[in-house]
């Protein structure tokens, strides 16, 4: 019977073992996100929290600029992003590198860029800002200068005749500081923005419409690996190819970075009060 005890412990013991093992073995992941960009900022630390805290993970997130984020995941120095906006943003990125990478789904749909009013503005849509160029002193509050929304812009300002209206340029920053204090007077203004952002979770806002399609259409921000993820981490892959969510969902993270939050605390948060929704992209 002594014996018989010993070697049952000592199995159990052996099973154990090898969960630690097994355990032990899982990789170091490295996401990457573009630096700066909030949107990236939000739904990286939510994806590597939950890698971590739900799967067991170590991670490494990496905030790079764009083109070295796709040539890294494309090596294999990055093992994925959730940061690719495709089709035109990093179009050209993913052309050069498609056979190098492999898409797992669509985190964001509907993003976009373009012209953005508060939802008490009497414009709809941008060729309305001719006829309603005095309430806006005649300008549009841009962020900074080169930026693909304000090249854009200066498309839209010759494409509509807004003979009266200029584009102001500023900074991200600037420009939400313009748009807050505007809120605040119930004044009316025009920016340049994009979807997602932190500033739809705060404000009612919407975008001018854009029947000449001088901003383009939609984008979808994808989440792109590099294809060895699948073979070294199968479940990780698996819920980053299920992770999707809304412009209300990123827009909270964001907004909680936005006043102060720590991006990881942000993410914790959000986790934490969102228990279902993280579950779905775990089964």
């Amino acid at each position: 019977m002594r014996v018989f005890k010993h070697l049952c412990l000592g199995a159990a013991a052996l099973v154990i073992g090898m969960g630690s093992a097994l355990a032990a073995e899982k990789p170091t992941l490295k996401i990457g996100y573009v630096n700066g960009w909030d949107d990236s900022v939000a739904v990286t630390h939510v994806a590597g929290e939950i890698l971590q805290s739900k799967l067991g993970y170590k991670v490494e997130l990496k905030p790079v600029e764009p083109a070295i984020m796709w040539q890294g995941v494309a090596r294999g120095d990055l093992d994925a992003t959730l940061s690719a906006w495709l089709p035109a943003t990093h179009g050209e990125y993913y052309e050069k590198l498609k056979d190098k990478v492999e898409i797992l789904g669509t985190n964001y749909s509907g993003a976009k860029i373009g012209l953005i009013v508060p939802e008490y503005v009497q414009a709809k849509s941008i060729e309305d800002l001719e006829k309603y160029a005095k309430d806006f002193d005649g300008k549009i509050t841009g962020i900074d200068a080169g930026a693909g929304v304000m090249r854009r812009t200066e498309d839209a300002i010759k494409e509509y005749n807004l003979a009266s209206i200029k584009l102001m340029p500023s900074s991200g920053p600037a420009m939400a500081t313009a748009l807050t204090r505007a809120e605040k007077a119930q004044k009316p203004i025009v920016v340049t923005g994009w979807i997602p952002h932190w500033m739809f979770a705060k404000w009612k806002l919407r975008f001018l419409e854009d029947p000449k399609k001088v901003y383009g259409d939609d984008e979808r921000v994808d989440t792109v690996a590099n294809p060895e993820l699948k073979g070294k981490a199968a479940d990780a892959a698996a819920f980053l190819s299920k992770l999707s969510w809304s412009g209300e969902e990123v827009g909270a993270v964001m907004l909680a970075i936005r006043e102060g939050a720590k991006p990881e605390q942000a993410a914790k948060d959000w986790i934490a009060a969102h228990p279902e929704r993280v579950d779905s992209w775990l089964k």
